[in-house]
C-alpha cells in the first residue's frame, strides 16, 4: 500500500525524522512547519529546519500559525484544516512541531497521526524530556512513537527503543543520537503500516508517569548548596540552551564542561578552591565541581586555560548564586 503522509515539525529534531522518511522513500505529501521567526543578531525572519529541508526537496510546504479554529487565527486554522481535508491523508507525522493539534485534525487521516517522543513514555511527557532525563541522572531514555490523542503525549505506543545516556553526555549531543533513532523508529513505523494496513499499540501503563517542564531561562542559576553531582548534570542537561550561570566578581559567568568530585566538608559553597590551566575547582553542598569550559559575557565558549587568560580568579574567590535559585 502507498501511503498519503503528511508530516508536521519545526526543528533539527523532526527535521531529522523527515529526512529519513524522505530516504525511506516516501513521498510527503504536505509538510506542515510553524511560521518563520526572527532570529540572530538582525532578528531576521528566519525559516526552520523543516522548511529548509522540505523546500530543497521539493515538498509542499504550510505553515499555519495556529489549527485551533476557536483560537487567535480562526481563518488560518480553518485554510490549513481544510487543506488536509482535501488532501485525505492516511497518515500524519508529527515530530516537534510545537501547535496543538485538535482533535479535529487528530481524525482526519486514515490511521490517524503518529508522534515521535523523545523518551521511554510514560516518563518525560512534556516539551523537554531529552533535558529531564540528563538533569534528573536517568540512565537511559529512548524514543517512543505514539499515536497521538487529545492528551499531553498520552496516546496508545506503537514502538519503543532505549537509548543509554552516557556520563559526559549533553543535551546536544544526545539530541543528534535521539533524532536519528526516532527517524530510524518512524520508518519502521511506516513500512510495517505499508505493508500490513495497521499497527498494534498498547495502552501506556498509569505507573511512572513524570513531565518534563519547558526549560526556563531562570533555570539556568546554579545553586551551589546543591550536590556537585546535582551541578554537574545541570551543566550538561542544559547544553546547548540556556546555559548553566553562576557569578563570581559580579559577572555573570556560563560554565559548559563540568564534573562531580569528592571534596572536603567544610568549604563555604560557591568558594573558588583551585584554579590551574587545567580546572576551576568550586565548594558545593556535597562534593566539588571540576569546571574545564567556562564563557564571560560577550565572550566565546573557552577552556578554562583561555578563559583564564582574559578573566582572573584566584583560590578563595566566590560563586554566588544570583537569581531564582538562591530563594
Amino acid at each position: 500500500m502507498t501511503l498519503r503522509i503528511v508530516f508536521a515539525g519545526t526543528p533539527e529534531f523532526a527535521q531529522t525524522a523527515l529526512a529519513a522518511i524522505d530516504a525511506a522513500g516516501f513521498p510527503v505529501e504536505l509538510v506542515l512547519t510553524q511560521p518563520d521567526r526572527p532570529a540572530g543578531r538582525g532578528m531576521k525572519l528566519q525559516a526552520s529546519p523543516v522548511k529548509r529541508y522540505a523546500l530543497a526537496h521539493g515538498m509542499p510546504v504550510s505553515q499555519p500559525p495556529s489549527l485551533r479554529r476557536n483560537g487567535k487565527y480562526p481563518e488560518e486554522a480553518a485554510a490549513a484544516i481544510e487543506q488536509l481535508r482535501a488532501l485525505a491523508p492516511d497518515v500524519m507525522v508529527v515530530a516537534a512541531y510545537g501547535l496543538i493539534l485538535p482533535q479535529e485534525v487528530l481524525d482526519l487521516p486514515r490511521y490517524g497521526c503518529l508522534n515521535i517522543h523523545g523518551s521511554l513514555l510514560p516518563r518525560w511527557r512534556g516539551a523537554a524530556p531529552i533535558h529531564r532525563a540528563i538533569e534528573s541522572g536517568d540512565p537511559e531514555t529512548g524514543i517512543t512513537i505514539m499515536q497521538m490523542d487529545a492528551g499531553l503525549d498520552t496516546g496508545a505506543m506503537i514502538l519503543r527503543e532505549a537509548e543509554p545516556i552516557g556520563p559526559e553526555d549533553t543535551t546536544a549531543v544526545l539530541h543528534d543520537r535521539m533524532a536519528a533513532l526516532g527517524g530510524k523508529l518512524i520508518v519502521d513505523a511506516l513500512h510495517q503500516l505499508a505493508r500490513d494496513g495497521h499497527l498494534p499499540c498498547v495502552a501506556q501503563p498509569e505507573a511512572g508517569v513524570t513531565y518534563a517542564e519547558k526549560i526556563a531561562k531562570q533555570e539556568a542559576v546554579l545553586d551551589w548548596h546543591k550536590p556537585a553531582e546535582v551541578l554537574a548534570r545541570q551543566v550538561r542537561a542544559f547544553d546547548p540552551f540556556p546555559g548553566a550561570l553562576g557569578t563570581v566578581h559580579d559577572t555573570p559567568i556560563k560554565l559548559w564542561r563540568a564534573s562531580a568530585v569528592a571534596g572536603k566538608a567544610g568549604a563555604t559553597p560557591g568558594t573558588v578552591l583551585e584554579v590551574s590551566a587545567d580546572a576551576i575547582v568550586v565548594a558545593c553542598g556535597q562534593g566539588e565541581l571540576r569546571v574545564t569550559e567556562c564563557q564571560k559575557p560577550g565572550g566565546k565558549r573557552l577552556p578554562v586555560r583561555e578563559f583564564l587568560a582574559g578573566f582572573a580568579l584566584t583560590p578563595g574567590d566566590r560563586f554566588v548564586t544570583v537569581g531564582p535559585a538562591a530563594a
